[in-house]
């Protein structure tokens, strides 16, 4: 298949740092037009962007940025390799003047480096057409952030006009795909089958080794060569739109119609309808065939016309979050854990605690503690009791923290490891705007 090559290098924030050299390294060999992308911005982990520039005005942009980008970045520029990425999330412009920097530091020709903008709903002109959606709740919360999730067109438009890297805040995930299959191939913006195919190529690629057998892997069902040393996908997308899945040369993980299904199927609620900014995805008819070793091809992807309103999601202040941790081992720790316990609910009374025996009940544990009703087992003898409890007021999750501090002498016996934490509490909401009333942008960014 000839075409556009797009390899993933992050899935999210806190991915790999390594992923992506082994990546550039791939799209250098095939010696075809070719993108880089880094998907590193979770829902949450903008509102946590959006604090951090609260604390630092040239701070907000992903943390990871410098490590990501040091390996790769003189390769890609020397390349022809363009690089998006939505590592921009609440500080794009501070994010793009440090690529700058970064290529001074490397000592490698300038970038033309692009800012997308405009997925910022935070400010006092949105807050009618957001009280339309949610009502008077707004009235009563402190926003820390609310953005809109933008499209590939920016994307796309500042890639043709010769941007080496475009980095971008809120965009949807798959549309860090589509941005450069747009610009690569001059796709029409209503061309909606081939803006759909794309989209979905877009999917399997936005988390990473997902795809390529990370997530996948479950020992003696599904099985995968080398997890330690699993490569990222890269997708080689037609002037079609359709798509083949591979990875990275000379890697681990795997590639297979399975891999491809389960990620084909992530965070779909309706196949017949995938909204995105950019299109409306049908997958009812696609089909994935396997057309060689760990390559994929994904055709029968059809497109609608793209919903007339983008998602928003406004994350507002939410209390505080406090947490404890203790371990207790031998004879006997299942019971000395519940005592512990049961010691903590007595002294905190007024809050409510969720309470996990971490080898025992935590992850299938409830808030109500109707699991935690049975008889503790004698045969476990590595349990390590987690108390967490939320509240509005910093004080009160204080307490937890040092009540469970106290249980180190105050006992049971034998509890040792202690950790607490106390931390911000984000809640979300989220809601349509009317696209005609969000304005994305891009423009260029030099640092002096």
């Amino acid at each position: 298949m000839d075409g556009l090559l797009i390899g993933a290098a992050a899935g999210f924030s806190g991915d790999r740092l390594d992923a992506a050299e082994a990546v550039v390294a791939t799209l250098i060999a095939r010696r075809r037009p070719a993108a880089l992308i880094f998907e590193t911005l979770a829902e949450r982990t903008l509102a946590l962007a959006q604090l951090r520039r609260r604390a630092d005005p040239d701070a907000g942009y992903e943390p990871h940025l410098e490590r990501l980008l040091r390996p790769v970045l003189a390769r890609c520029l020397a390349h022809g390799i363009r690089i998006v990425g939505n590592f921009g999330a609440a500080n794009p412009h501070a994010a793009a003047k440090r690529v700058v920097h970064l290529a001074r530091e490397l000592g490698v020709r300038t970038p033309r480096v692009a800012v997308v903008t405009g997925d910022d709903v935070s400010g006092a002109e949105f807050r009618p057409l957001l009280a339309q959606q949610l009502g008077g709740v707004l009235e009563r919360i402190e926003i820390v952030s609310a953005n809109a999730y933008l499209g590939a067109e920016s994307i796309a438009a500042a890639l043709r006009e010769g941007a080496d890297v475009v980095v971008a805040g809120r965009v949807s995930d798959p549309s860090l795909t589509l941005g450069p299959a747009l610009a690569h191939f001059g796709w029409r913006l209503d061309d909606w089958d081939r803006l759909a195919r794309a989209t979905m190529a877009g999917h399997l690629l936005e988390c990473g080794a997902q795809v390529t057998g990370g997530y996948f892997a479950d020992p003696g069902y599904k099985d995968v060569p080398d997890p330690h040393a699993v490569g990222f996908p890269i997708a080689e997308i037609d002037a079609d739109g359709n798509c083949v899945i591979g990875k990275a040369d000379r890697t681990g993980g795997l590639v297979d119609a399975l891999t491809v299904k389960e990620q084909l199927l992530y965070e779909i609620h309706d196949p017949a309808a995938y909204l995105t900014p950019d299109v409306i995805a049908d997958i009812t008819e696609a089909e994935v065939r396997e057309v060689g070793p760990d390559r994929v091809l994904l055709t029968g992807v059809r497109g609608h016309p793209r919903p007339d309103t983008l998602k928003v999601n406004v994350f507002y202040e939410g209390g505080w979050l406090g947490e404890g941790e203790i371990s207790y081992a031998g004879p006997g720790a299942e019971a000395r854990a519940r005592l512990a316990a049961d010691v903590l609910r007595r002294r905190l009374q007024g809050l409510s605690l969720r309470i996990d025996l971490i080898g025992a009940v935590s992850v299938l544990a409830d808030d109500g503690g109707r699991l935690l009703a049975a008889t503790p087992s004698a045969e476990r003898t590595d349990i390590r009791l987690r108390v967490a409890a939320a509240h509005a007021e910093r004080a009160a999750v204080e307490r937890l923290a040092d009540e469970v501090t106290a249980l180190y002498t105050c006992g049971p016996a034998g509890g040792g490891g202690v950790r607490t934490g106390v931390r911000q509490r984000l809640q979300t909401l989220s809601s349509l705007l009317p696209r005609a009333a969000i304005a994305a942008r891009h423009e260029f960014v030099e640092a002096p």
